[in-house]
């Protein structure tokens, strides 16, 4: 066996499981919205900063590990939801949206194409959470409740928190971009 690569995948599964724990600490910060189901929660928040720090490959991983570990019981959900019923119910395209947002930050953060310009960031995390809208209003709109139903509870009621969520990442990834290009304090 190659040691190195047994090494490189035993890193990539501890990070995968801190991204994973953080996604899931993140869901537990939830604030109920007037006439939507789905609470609003840090979850959105959290599956971008892990996409931005960790990269796609273990953005993505981390992010799957968290909706498997949800599926299989796990009260990782917003409201310590879990089961596969929760995962497949009303918010499975949002889990869906979460895995492909995760990697569309982390494929730009690989690239090293987050944080210069910075409104080529926030553009970034505006277009990772309209991704995950529109997967959660499909899947709700394909749920039976229609598009215009899936629109009004599904997305209408997250449009200001997650372009907040999405100021609050980018300043983060900007910010931190901005320390490590400064020059040390003297």
């Amino acid at each position: 066996m190659n040691r190195g690569l047994d090494r490189a995948c035993m890193r990539t599964a501890a990070w995968a499981g801190i991204g994973a724990l953080i996604i899931g600490a993140a869901a537990r910060v939830t604030l109920p919205l007037p006439g939507a189901d789905l609470p609003q929660s840090a979850q959105t928040l959290a599956v971008l900063l892990v996409g931005a720090w960790m990269g796609a490959s273990r953005g993505l991983t981390s992010v799957t590990l968290y909706i498997l570990a949800g599926a299989l019981g796990l009260p990782v959900f917003a409201d310590g939801a879990s089961g596969l019923q929760t995962a497949l119910g009303p918010s499975g395209g949002y889990l869906l949206g979460f895995a492909c947002a995760a990697g569309i930050v982390g494929r730009l953060a690989d690239a090293e194409a987050l944080a210069r310009p910075w409104w080529r960031t926030l553009g970034a995390m505006l277009g990772a959470h309209a991704v995950i809208l529109a997967l959660g209003w499909a899947w709700l709109a394909l749920l039976a409740l229609g598009p215009s139903q899936a629109w009004s509870a599904g997305v209408a009621p997250f449009l200001v928190g997650g372009a907040a969520k999405s100021v609050l990442a980018a300043a983060a990834v900007w910010g931190v971009a901005r320390m490590r290009s400064a020059p040390p304090p003297r």
